[in-house]
């Protein structure tokens, strides 16, 4: 794949002034699986202040000397690029962050700092392609047999920063690639070290994993390797928990396919986390054994434990706040010819129009996850058309510009029909043209009908609510079809 030329810019200008300039981690990987990197880092043995020197357009806002030279580009991924000097990292004290860095001599042992093999590669660009890649740990060998593998002693990598253990997870949810036995060993072993790291840390891992195409593998990747216990403990405690004649899977795996079926889908991360929470609480609510187990409330508690699961994890506000209503009102009831359109509108009321969409869209999710074959039946489409049909502004007289009190001022008359019955008519008017509803417009039109006769009054006004009534017909038939409901 080619090297962008703003990549190239910096290297070449590292190499005319004599330094050594490798691309290295992720950016490497990714061209050698043939994929576009999102990020360009650079790494060479010029120190931090002499890379300002021959980057003006540069800042340093770390402590471990990484330089982000502006680039000027358009594209977003190489408006910045990164150039870290070779460093080695000393003792990691708080399993976060090194102690103290120093500065390495060679690339080798730049490389050698990092975390997993696959991410532990650089490469020599020529003029137009890469000419050599440095693999002093066999990261090209493991990107084709699939395999993450911390570099060196695993235990070594994961106590410098217990995040890897997730990161180790991430990756292999990403790509669809096994974990290697002996870095395995060590997550499981040193899951507990989790909790030295910064729950806004987890959480942003933990949205990586939930956000690929494979999440639900990625959670059970963090079961199986002990680390999910210290992420959401909630969430485990579904395992093996066995539900009634409405399900045939246990609790954890119908919340793994549900969250599956949601990533599938491509659905957004408020549907993702409800899909997967949304029977949180049943472990706790559960009572009786075999068909006939109940779960009451299981989605009031489950709604709360989700403010506190989300909260813990320093999500925002407003996030749990929404995550929290799909998954209170994933159950609500709806059958055709069962529930009337006040009930729908109840439930608009509850959820928010904004936030409907996704709250069926978790309703499809819980469906396939209890083994259901069809994500929506026809009672969720003709659901949605009844969302829309009481969503839709009625064709009524307060669509006007003008009001009852201006009919009564100009034709100089109290309340009564004659009031209605003049708004009739203007509506009409604008249905026919909507470019007539003006205020000082339909004041001159109201002017027009001052002296008509009473019967000429309602005779036009009745023939304009007939009009008015085969809109309302033709828009309602037109919302059926898109929905396919009758």
């Amino acid at each position: 794949m080619e090297i962008p030329k703003e990549v190239k810019s910096i290297i070449v200008k590292l190499k005319s002034n004599k330094f050594e300039a490798y691309l290295v981690g992720g950016c490497v990987r990714d061209l050698l699986r043939k994929v576009d990197p999102k990020d360009w880092d650079i790494a060479t043995n010029a120190k931090p202040n002499q890379i300002l020197g021959i980057f003006p357009k540069s800042y340093i806002d770390n402590k471990f000397g990484t330089v982000t030279v502006l680039t000027g580009s358009a594209q977003e991924s190489l408006e910045k690029i990164e150039i870290t000097p070779y460093r080695i990292d000393e003792k990691y004290t708080d399993k976060r962050h090194p102690d103290k860095i120093r500065w390495a001599n060679t690339i080798e042992e730049d490389l050698a700092r990092r975390d997993f093999t696959i991410n532990a590669m650089a490469a020599e660009i020529g003029e137009k392609e890469i000419v050599r890649i440095i693999d002093p740990f066999s990261g090209e060998r493991d990107l084709k047999k699939k395999i993450i593998r911390a570099v060196g002693n695993p235990e070594d990598r994961f106590s410098e920063d217990a995040l890897r253990m997730m990161r180790a997870v991430r990756f292999a949810t990403l790509f669809g690639f096994d974990i290697e036995k002996r870095t395995a060993s060590a997550i499981k072993k040193n899951a507990s070290w989790l909790q030295a790291i910064s729950k806004e840390r987890i959480r942003d891992e933990f949205m990586k994993i939930i956000m690929s195409e494979n999440a639900a593998d990625g959670i059970e990747l963090l079961r199986v390797l002990g680390l999910l216990k210290y992420i959401i403990p909630e969430l485990e405690e579904g395992w093996g928990v066995t539900q009634n004649k409405h399900h045939i899977y246990d609790v954890y795996e119908h919340s793994l396919r549900s969250l599956d079926y949601a990533a599938k889908r491509g659905f957004n991360k408020y549907v993702r986390l409800a899909a997967l929470l949304h029977d949180v609480a049943k472990p706790r609510v559960k009572k009786g054994e075999g068909p006939d187990a109940t779960f009451y409330n299981h989605e009031i508690v489950g709604a709360k434990m989700v403010c506190q699961i989300l909260g813990r994890l320093r999500f925002p506000k407003k996030d749990i706040e929404k995550i929290a209503k799909l998954v209170r009102y994933h159950l609500f009831y709806y059958n055709v010819g069962e529930v009337g359109e006040s009930s729908v509108r109840r439930l608009l009321r509850r959820v928010g129009r904004e936030n409907i969409e996704e709250l069926i869209q978790v309703r499809m999710c819980d469906r396939i996850g209890s083994g259901c074959p069809k994500a929506e039946p026809y009672k969720l489409r003709h659901l949605r058309y009844v969302i829309e049909k009481v969503s839709q502004d009625p064709i009524s007289v307060k669509m006007l510009k003008v009001s009852g009190e201006d009919v009564m001022r100009i034709l100089e008359i109290g309340p009564g029909p004659r009031v209605g019955e003049v708004l009739d008519i203007l509506l009409g008017m604008v249905l026919e043209d909507p470019l007539k509803n003006k205020k000082e417009i339909l004041e001159e039109e109201i002017k027009k009908l001052k002296d008509l006769p009473s019967e000429k009054i309602k005779q036009l006004a009745l023939k304009a609510r007939k009009e008015r009534e085969k809109i309302e017909v033709k828009r309602d038939e037109m919302t059926k079809k898109k929905y396919w409901v009758s």
